[in-house]
């Protein structure tokens, strides 16, 4: 009994001891035992934030995420070719630095379907080989992009639902509700051991979505109690004053425009990824009497995955084939196609040139472009216009649409909602950065706490401090049609050269001995 005592007594002792008032010397940084060294304090986790894409442009987003040896990629996009890049079909990031660090890549997280989002993984998924992680429909894209390229048995993807957290070694990623111009959309907190790092992808506050639920503010609020380290937040709307109308707003507009041109044709041009545009336009073609056919390879891909999902309602005899057009009159026509932002090969755009199969422009039509030209379009969007104008068509190309991103008020109402330490704008030029840089100066955070980064800088952040602190290997690789980094500067001068000042062959036939000329020249 006294042994049980004294042990008692001792154990009393030791708890008393290691209380709240004595917990310092029990810390196990400053904790040492007797006879031996001090234990080294232990230095504090740091996350290196790495954009390898999609900073002072727009599309090819892609970011590395690296913390204790471990790498986390979120996004995986293409850009599409400037005028100058004659014969380039895609714009691919250079994953040099991953290809170099492979062994680390816990897996790739993706915000949402578009293609400045996903467009690039079938290329780099032959390089580097991990695991996607993402939502429905954005998944049912990629793996459709997969399927192309015979990748799907070689490539895990994982089905994540909005509130799900998911374990990527040292990352736990959480997925959040938000609103874009393509249904699934997730901003992401990623929690990593120096802190957290929320990363909104591209958004808008859309409090009457067409489709699903409005943005998880809420959730926002509880992750930004907690205390956020960083926020990477949509710049593309930053210059913009306001909020971004409603995605329903533009279903008003239909109404307008459908009742204004009963007796024509109407072809509208829009993203082939916005679903909720082509859901609007099926419902106010379906109110209207008017049979709807879908042209365009992207476009035809998308609505046949969003339907099979349940993304997209389609009421029964409503969609018609194209080669159906020609037995309805013009006033029980809808056609939905591709082309509104001037692609040479897309539907609209063989269309005005007169070189499309099946659809003829006519002067009774009505063509509605339900988007706005991505900087560096204007002049394509301008000439496909001009030629449908000469066509006698009538072009309706102002308030048909809106804007996926989120303008100057959402982005504080996120702001004030996260409360992050560090801010770095992301998503767009170096202009929709600095729009960025500017609003969360408004908001009162210090010019230090605000990053605008070039894509391959390396911002190492912790609690205490942040800083840049090197550079990795970045760049573009353009991808002619199976040659993939084939085409450099020297062949694309030479392009150009050609493609202003032709070439000139001249063919003569000459005697092998004698080179007496047999015949030409030509």
């Amino acid at each position: 009994m006294k042994d049980n005592q004294v042990r008692q007594q001792a154990k009393t002792k030791r708890n008393n001891y290691y209380s709240n008032d004595n917990k310092r010397s029990y810390n196990k940084n400053n904790y040492q035992a007797r006879g031996r060294r001090p234990m080294p304090r232990r230095k504090p986790s740091s996350v290196k934030i790495i954009p390898l894409g999609g900073l002072g442009q727009i599309g090819m987003n892609i970011t590395a995420f690296e913390c204790n040896n471990q790498i986390l990629i979120v996004d995986c996009g293409l850009a599409f070719p400037d005028e100058d890049m004659l014969g380039i079909d895609l714009v691919i990031p250079d994953i040099t630095y991953l290809k170099d660090n492979a062994s680390k890549i816990r897996g790739l997280v993706i915000t949402h379907g578009h293609e400045d989002h996903i467009g690039a993984l079938p290329y780099v998924l032959k390089e580097v080989n991990a695991p996607i992680y993402s939502t429905k429909l954005t998944l049912a894209l990629i793996s459709n992009k997969l399927k192309e390229h015979n990748l799907t048995k070689t490539t895990k993807l994982k089905e994540v639902k909005h509130g799900q957290v998911i374990n990527l070694g040292d990352f736990a990623i959480e997925f959040i509700k938000t609103n874009h111009s393509i249904q699934d959309a997730s901003a992401l907190a990623i929690y990593s051991p120096a802190g957290i790092v929320v990363h909104t992808g591209d958004f808008k506050v859309d409090y009457t979505p067409v489709f699903g639920d409005a943005i998880d503010l809420q959730r926002f609020a509880e992750i930004g109690r907690k205390g956020v380290l960083a926020l990477m937040c949509d710049s593309t709307n930053a210059e913009r004053t306001g909020f971004t109308m409603s995605e329903r707003s533009v279903g008003h507009v239909f109404d307008n425009l459908f009742n204004e041109y009963k007796t024509n044709r109407i072809i509208i041009a829009t993203f082939a990824s916005n679903v909720d545009r082509v859901q609007q336009i099926i419902n106010t073609a379906y109110r209207f009497g008017r049979k709807v056919a879908v042209e365009g390879r992207s476009m035809v891909n998308v609505i046949t995955t969003a339907a099979e999902l349940g993304y997209l309602r389609v009421p029964d005899q409503t969609l018609i084939e194209i080669d159906q057009v020609k037995n309805y009159p013009d006033e029980q026509l809808v056609l939905i196609t591709t082309g509104s932002q001037g692609e040479s090969m897309a539907a609209l755009s063989r269309m005005a040139a007169n070189i499309h199969k099946k659809i003829t422009i006519k002067p009774n039509d009505a063509i509605i472009f339900s988007s706005h030209p991505i900087p560096g379009n204007e002049k394509a969007v301008s000439k496909v216009i001009n030629e449908l104008s000469m066509k006698g068509a009538k072009v309706i190309f102002q308030d048909a649409h809106v804007s996926g991103h989120a303008c100057q008020e959402e982005i504080k109402l996120i702001y004030s909602l996260v409360k992050p330490k560090y801010a770095i704008p992301v998503h767009g030029e170096y202009r929709h950065l600095t729009a960025q840089k500017l609003v969360a100066e408004e908001l009162g955070y210090s010019k230090d706490n605000i990053f605008i980064l070039k894509s391959g800088n390396v911002l190492e952040i912790d609690e205490n401090s942040a800083a840049v602190t090197g550079s990795v290997h970045t760049g573009a690789i353009l991808v002619d049609g199976l040659g993939v980094g084939d085409v450099g500067n020297i062949v694309l001068r030479d392009r150009q050269h050609l493609s202003e000042d032709g070439i000139m062959i001249v063919v003569m036939t000459l005697e092998r001995h004698s080179n007496v000329v047999l015949a030409g020249p030509d």
